[in-house]
């Protein structure tokens, strides 16, 4: 964009990015069904990937309803909203926030009406987003009115499509799968991230796509309804078990996937380049343990997470004399239960969890989450009191949390309190859509094992090596993968020109004095 024009357009530009990790779905349904409250449902399960905002939008084969704002699935939503999606497909979203205010203008899917009517939802996080808003601008006169890159991919795939049937007479009638295909290769080609995506097109149907390395989850599964074929696509596979729909597979890197408002699906894997390397994240913390990504189960990783952290106890501190096995719950729980089993000492319950308080990890701001801690968790003093227990959670980010446990296991009566994370130290940023804070605010950041242990006032801690959490995500399944996206554990980021100057604004952007 020339300097000038950037001046003068500085108002409209966006500020600040948002970075989500969120949860989408795309249903194509019966012709005659109303497609808005399994939709509804749908968001309901998937509610643990973001509990910030929350919105649907339906299609019949002409016109569109929606609905999205701030705030958890069952607030957004009253009987007369779902009443009013109108429409045999649609797609939903819930959204958690990682970067700057937290706008309901921001909520998904996002539309735009220009060609045909065309939303998105958009599950991950695009590296080069400047490069796209400034092409957008420029080259197709496209605006973004928000912080979102969900919304500048949105236009650049609704501009692909405009591209291909310029000139074309017949209006929706003209736009053929070819087209779609055409246009996400474009998009493979120009974007660089992760992104696992649904889009609908009115009264056309709706495509899902994923970048080519799969950094984010996505699975389509099936129903049958009336001899008619319904098709779900998911970010995990427990919703499709909880709707009715059985799992057919994952979506590949790579691919995109259209099926029409006939029930009709055509596939094709439109990049050349391919690298499968889905975030390991997702199964140490994001993903619910009875979901199924990339053909590895989560619950069985995270019982493998934790028979190896038991091994490694075993090597180094062969006289342990742990009474007992606690674990942070909900995410630490599976890991410490076969952490317990391999030691051969007693597995127990200390701390009840609120189950009306948000996941801490994924709220803004320092002040909030030292706030919820607390309200969050509290102690059974009988499970603590003049025992030494070892403490168990998926993994330590800022410490802020784990020190606050450590606490409460000590005023419950605790005599020795240990600690163990199911996951490697995190000591770099995730650019791919999960807000771990700026580098300075890691507790691992430039310390030592033992100068985390005192800084969360464990008595000793211990984490997983990182070959030991790669091993355990690989052996949980039926599966081709050769590895994952480890970098907030390596610092080796897989998709992206991510140097210093990226990894500085980002921190700029990320850290907790610039949060709500």
């Amino acid at each position: 964009m020339k300097t000038s024009l950037r001046k003068w357009l500085s108002p409209f530009l966006v500020r600040k990015r948002r970075i989500p990790m969120c949860g989408i779905l795309g249903l194509v349904g019966h012709p005659d069904s109303q497609v808005g409250n399994t939709l509804y449902d749908g968001l309901l399960v998937l509610q643990h990937r973001g509990q910030d905002a929350a919105g649907i939008v339906t299609s019949d084969s002409r016109n569109i309803s929606h609905r999205r704002a701030n705030g958890l699935v069952r607030d957004v939503f009253r009987l007369r909203h779902i009443q009013a999606l109108q429409g045999s497909m649609g797609l939903g979203h819930v959204r958690y926030p990682t970067a700057g205010s937290s706008s309901a203008a921001e909520a998904q899917p996002f539309y735009t009406n220009s060609p045909f009517g065309v939303s998105l939802a958009h599950n991950g996080n695009l590296t080069n987003p400047e490069e796209i808003i400034d092409t957008l601008l420029e080259r197709d006169h496209r605006r973004i009115n928000t912080g979102s890159d969900s919304e500048a991919l949105l236009n650049l795939f609704a501009a692909e499509i405009q591209r291909s049937i310029n000139g074309r007479r017949g209006g929706l009638d003209a736009l053929s799968e070819e087209d779609v295909f055409r246009a996400i290769r474009a998009i493979n080609e120009t974007v660089e991230g992760s992104y696992s995506v649904v889009t609908m097109i009115t009264g056309w149907g709706i495509v899902a796509f994923r970048d080519p390395h799969g950094i984010r989850p996505l699975s389509i599964g099936t129903c049958e309804i009336d001899g008619f074929t319904e098709t779900l696509v998911a970010s995990e596979s427990v919703a499709m078990k909880a709707l009715g729909f059985e799992r057919e597979r994952d979506v590949a890197p790579g691919e995109a996937i259209v099926v029409r408002m006939d029930g009709t699906r055509t596939s094709r894997i439109c990049a050349d380049s391919i690298s499968h390397t889905p975030c390991i994240f997702e199964y140490v913390y994001f993903a619910r343990p009875d979901s199924r990504l990339d053909g590895v189960s989560v619950h069985g990783a995270r019982l493998a997470m934790g028979a190896r952290l038991a091994n490694r106890i075993t090597d180094e501190y062969p006289d342990h004399a742990i009474d007992c096995v606690i674990p942070v719950p909900d995410s630490g729980r599976i890991a410490a239960l076969e952490l317990a089993r391999e030691l051969g000492v007693s597995y127990r319950e200390g701390f009840v969890k609120n189950r009306y308080i948000g996941r801490t990890f994924i709220m803004p701001g320092q002040a909030m989450r030292k706030d919820s801690v607390r309200k969050k968790l509290n102690t059974i003093r009988h499970e603590f009191e003049g025992r030494n227990v070892l403490i168990v959670d998926d993994s330590i980010v800022r410490g802020n949390t784990s020190r606050r446990i450590v606490e409460m296991a000590r005023e419950a009566g605790a005599n020795k309190v240990y600690f163990a994370s199911a996951a490697p130290p995190v000591v770099h940023p995730n650019v791919y859509g999960i807000d771990m804070p700026a580098r300075h605010e890691y507790v691992a950041h430039n310390r030592t094992t033992e100068e985390i242990s005192q800084a969360i006032g464990a008595d000793w801690l211990i984490y997983q090596k990182l070959d030991d959490l790669v091993e355990s995500c690989l052996g949980a399944g039926d599966t081709r993968l050769a590895n994952f996206d480890c970098s907030c554990f390596d610092g080796r980021y897989v998709a992206g020109r991510i140097d210093q100057a990226y990894l500085d604004s980002l921190e700029a952007k990320r850290k907790d004095s610039v949060k709500a």
